[in-house]
């Protein structure tokens, strides 16, 4: 059995790795400023990740073309929304599935008579779900 600690320690590895496909997925749903971002992976995942590392990887995400900003001026502050661009889809379908055939692969090679890894939900697209039995 696995402890709290290296469950959420093995959590947030995962997570980190994955941030990219997260912001992409959330951006595929909704145009989002980045505090939104922060908080809905605090929301949704249970781990903070702070503007430090969210917001330069928002902005190499941005260089690399797939996500756009422009400013949005109705909030008490000027705010910088983001969206999902046509190569950012392309990318989060692209990771998406091979995320999946990973997983099968994990499946199919285990020795275990249950799998240790499901598949990744893409349902929903509001949030990643890897299903661990």
């Amino acid at each position: 059995m696995i402890k709290a600690n290296s469950q959420k320690e093995v959590s947030t590895k995962l997570m980190k790795g994955l941030l990219d496909l997260i912001i992409l997925q959330f951006l595929s749903t909704e145009h989002m400023h980045g505090y939104q971002i922060i908080t809905k992976i605090r929301k949704t995942y249970g781990i903070y990740f702070g503007p430090s590392t969210i917001y330069p990887l928002l902005g190499t995400l941005e260089k690399k073309g797939y996500i756009n900003s422009n400013w949005n001026m109705d909030f008490e502050r000027p705010r910088k929304v983001y969206n999902l661009t046509n190569d950012g889809q392309t990318r989060l379908d692209y990771t998406e599935s091979s995320l999946n055939l990973i997983c099968r692969k994990i499946t199919t090679n285990s020795e275990i008579t249950q799998p240790v890894v499901g598949m990744i939900s893409t349902k929903s697209r509001s949030n990643l779900t890897l299903e661990v039995h």
